[in-house]
């Protein structure tokens, strides 16, 4: 299977600016000319047919044009008002059949106003607050129109609350974020026949989270950077079929969506020109639907890696020379990070019923491995 594309953009901006407004404002368009084909590369009866002779062929037009303006106004030494306007306009059509061998046609024309707004305020030199509003559009892709015809393009409504603290080398930043969703493109656990994962719509939904990240020096040679992100994501209302029957599971988790991702890094720099790191991963548990299937569960994990980076400066040729290694899993966790999870339903084992099966595939990650590099700056 293959692609031809072909892409074109333009992109043309003007910036004006003075002591209290920065404003930018200005316009892209783009198209996208991509043709879709199969080749036969083998066949056990080829037939009258050759080898490289195309068994599907298809083409895709994408064409997209936006402008936009946004600014910063300083209101006085305390507050700061920004803004962003955005008019979108997507255009996509197709022809042709696709590798299934049935009729691929789309026409779909969109159009997008995506506005956003916000306002710092400067508590004083060390701390500041902001709040911002956005909203944000998102239309299907070529995928997401095979699996599903009638899919919906994707509205966002997100909020966001923060404070940002800096003293010194010490930072600490929080953030708050409430993402209200119409008809949101989340995984849907199912992959197609080539392994992409299939996305479909899911009515209302939101993403409610807390997003906190800092750098905390220890010493001149140690420096401590943690971040922790908790979170609720969860489908207003799930509706399935399930063995001949049209089950409304009330709301449930986004699939893919674990509820606490954490990280730290621990950054030792013993001598001048070597740097060594323990960066260590959590990822909570989650599902892999949007039904919360127990066979769809991946559980949690906790991961770390070591990297070391050691640099040269010669007096000639190179500036540096900057050797790392990167030694992955290093205590060869057992662990899994991903996969898929699809349901059929099945009407032959006992005629007259309809039962449903489900299955997963999982995908085990590499235990301990490694990685190395040079560098040459000059």
């Amino acid at each position: 299977r293959w692609l031809d594309n072909d892409y074109y953009v333009f992109n043309a901006s003007a910036n004006y600016k003075n002591n209290e407004i920065d404003l930018v404002f200005g316009t892209s368009i783009s198209h996208y000319d991509g043709d879709h084909f199969g080749e036969v590369i083998w066949a056990r009866f080829a037939s009258q047919s050759n080898i490289r002779d195309r068994y599907y062929e298809g083409n895709g037009k994408k064409n997209d044009f936006s402008v936009f303006s946004k600014a910063t106004y300083k209101l006085n030494d305390r507050f700061q008002l920004y803004g962003d306007l955005q008019v979108r306009n997507v255009n996509y059509e197709t022809s042709g059949i696709n590798s299934n061998l049935t009729e691929f046609l789309v026409d779909e024309n969109f159009t997008f106003f995506n506005p956003k707004a916000g306002v710092t305020y400067e508590y004083d030199d060390n701390n500041d607050l902001y709040f911002s509003y956005a909203r944000a559009n998102r239309e299907p892709n070529r995928d997401d129109f095979e699996s599903d015809p009638n899919v919906q393009p994707e509205q966002l409504n997100d909020f966001e609350l923060g404070w940002r603290h800096k003293k010194g080398n010490f930072t600490f930043n929080a953030n708050t974020y409430f993402m209200l969703y119409n008809e949101q493109l989340v995984l849907s656990g199912e992959i197609n026949d080539v392994g992409a994962p299939i996305r479909t719509n899911s009515g209302e939904s939101y993403r409610l989270g807390l997003e906190l990240d800092a750098i905390i020096p220890v010493s001149p040679q140690l420096t401590l950077q943690p971040n922790l992100a908790l979170s609720s994501n969860r489908n207003r209302e799930t509706i399935r079929s399930f063995d001949g029957e049209i089950q409304n599971l009330g709301s449930t988790d986004i699939a893919f969506s674990p509820n606490v991702v954490a990280a730290n890094a621990i950054v030792f720099q013993p001598v001048k020109n070597l740097q060594i790191s323990l960066l260590s991963k959590f990822v909570g548990e989650q599902f892999m639907s949007n039904t919360e299937a127990r066979d769809s569960k991946l559980d949690s994990y906790f991961t770390n890696d070591l990297n070391f980076i050691y640099t040269v400066k010669p007096k000639s040729i190179f500036d540096s020379v900057v050797f790392t290694a990167l030694v992955n899993n290093i205590f060869n966790e057992k662990f899994v990070s991903n996969g898929y999870y699809f349901t059929f339903d099945d009407d032959f084992s006992n005629p007259g019923t309809v039962s449903t099966v489900e299955g997963a595939g999982f995908y085990p990650q590499a235990g301990i491995n490694f990685l190395t590099g040079v560098t040459l700056n000059f």
